[in-house]
């Protein structure tokens, strides 16, 4: 069980594996409010960079759940070295229906959405481990503006236009599921940089040291095409934020 290799190469550097800088992290923590002893359940959790930060930040506890093992292993080690491995915990399996046994002040998935088959199906998974008056994090693509073809949405990672929802329509979605929009921080351009172009370097370094991989060639492929993609069609089309959710 694990996520594509791919991914655990070319993010393998990364401490958040979104658009997010380190301080849009913390600005959104301290925008939440959260108080202190506060459960905070993570599907994707990815390097757990959310929880062990926000531990530290807020004396808040938390678990995490992530498919990639490269990542589960990293999110305890930052646990270790932020010293909050006794408040936070990661566990190495498919967050998909994953229902926690006690109920969460804030349940999380961000960026992961396919672990309840698209955002309607990740916030019903969500609220059965959501307590009373907690609050669902949501994080989600959105396009900054209309991909003008369907090859342009393709080339921002999208299977199709309709995959994403413009910010306004995104907003408006969640209000037909049943819920107020009480945050958000939104992604920008320099954050979104970080992100994508971390991964070239990394990618670069791990093809110099194993040039005998038999997963070579897909990473040569990925390098090859990535930069001049991102900079042509994810750049100008692709938005990506964090939204706080209350139920109605």
């Amino acid at each position: 069980m694990d996520i594509p290799r791919i991914f655990n190469i070319s993010e393998s550097a990364h401490r958040i594996h979104n658009p997010f800088t380190p301080e849009k992290l913390a600005m959104l923590g301290a925008a939440l409010r959260l108080k202190p002893g506060a459960h905070l359940l993570d599907l994707g959790s990815g390097s757990g960079e959310m929880l062990c930060s926000w531990a530290r930040d807020h004396a808040i506890t938390g678990t995490g759940i992530d498919m990639s093992a490269l990542f589960s292993a990293q999110a305890q080690a930052r646990a270790e070295e932020l010293g909050v491995s006794d408040r936070v915990q990661f566990l190495h399996a498919d967050a998909t229906g994953y229902v926690a046994p006690e109920k969460a002040d804030v349940a999380a998935c961000v960026g992961a959405t396919w672990i309840g088959g698209g955002i309607a199906g990740t916030i019903a998974l969500l609220s059965q481990s959501l307590g009373e008056g907690g609050l669902l994090l949501i994080g989600e693509p959105f396009w900054r503006k209309l991909p003008p073809t369907e090859e342009v949405a393709q080339g921002c990672r999208a299977g199709s236009i309709a995959d994403f929802l413009l910010l306004p329509d995104l907003i408006g979605f969640f209000a037909t599921l049943g819920y107020d929009v009480v945050e958000m921080m939104l992604a920008d351009q320099d954050s979104w940089d970080r992100y994508e172009a971390a991964k070239w370097l990394t990618m670069r370094r791990w093809l110099a040291e194993n040039p005998a991989d038999a997963f070579a060639g897909e990473v040569r492929a990925e390098l090859d095409t990535a930069p001049e993609r991102y900079a042509r069609y994810g750049r100008d089309y692709l938005g990506w934020g964090v939204f706080a959710l209350m139920p109605r």
